[in-house]
């Protein structure tokens, strides 16, 4: 099987720092990965590699089965949804719900296209499969940070991408908001048509079961890569933190906190 992301031997420098490192990594489809490094590890350098918005210094990236050089680039990212919390600041405030989750079938800020009912049954369909169908018809500006997200999210699958990176979705929620985000994308997990998942994080907690495969990034470098069962480990996450940590489990996820 082609996996739909291989990165081999990557670096990535910017003047004279070396941001990635080597970087090995393969992702077969729908093989949902988290990917787990601290602030400044290099998280958003490897995804903006991914996407085609930098191109690495070394090393070979293909995507989708296209290895960088030989696809248009523009084309290749329609097939990656990458929902960021960046986002919702360029989105317009007083866009109707149901407007933002459509617009991402267009790639565009704002709709502009005539509305069919083909387009209004998806967006009702994926606002429902990730538990925000009682926003359909109110203002973007008067949503909770969570409920963003969760449109961000449906807005990136109205394109029917084959890769959904989902960059740190829960920074900057409470944590009943970031909790009915975990549950509304464990659903979609679920879901027979999802596309490849990669979850962004510095929070282990965050990283669910349906995550069966993670990478850890420290300083630009693959810290540690495999089944998530056997990464989630106090030795391998000791380690990693470069701090002895104890590891606790609740529900199939793992919560860690420093050893005294």
């Amino acid at each position: 099987m082609e996996p739909v992301i291989e990165l081999k031997d990557v670096s990535w420098k910017r003047g004279d720092q070396l941001l990635l490192k080597g970087i090995h990594w393969r992702v077969q489809e729908r093989e949902h990965w988290a990917l787990l490094g601290l602030n400044g590890s290099g998280k958003t350098t490897l995804l903006n590699i991914i996407n085609g918005y930098i191109w690495p210094t070394t090393g070979e990236v293909t995507v989708l089965g296209h290895r960088f050089g030989e696809v248009d680039l523009r084309e290749l990212r329609q097939s990656i949804g990458w929902v960021s919390s960046s986002l919702q600041e360029k989105l317009y405030a007083t866009d109707r719900a149901q407007y933002v989750v459509i617009s991402g079938k267009y790639a565009t800020i704002g709709l502009y296209e005539r509305l069919n009912d083909e387009d209004l049954a998806r967006a009702e369909q994926l606002m429902g499969l990730l538990g925000c169908a009682h926003l359909w018809d109110r203002e973007y500006r008067t949503f909770s940070q969570g409920e963003k997200q969760k449109l961000l999210i449906a807005r990136a699958l109205m394109a029917n991408p084959r890769i959904l990176i989902l960059d740190e979705p829960c920074n900057g929620l409470d944590l009943f908001s970031r909790e009915k985000l975990l549950e509304a994308l464990d659903g979609l997990s679920r879901e027979p048509h999802t596309p490849t998942l990669i979850y962004v994080t510095h929070h282990t907690e965050e990283i669910l079961p349906v995550f069966t495969r993670t990478l850890l990034l420290r300083q630009g470098e693959v810290a540690g890569s495999g089944p998530t069962a056997e990464i989630m480990d106090e030795a391998v996450l000791s380690d990693f933190f470069r701090a002895p940590v104890v590891v606790e489990r609740h529900g199939g996820r793992v919560y860690v906190r420093p050893r005294h």
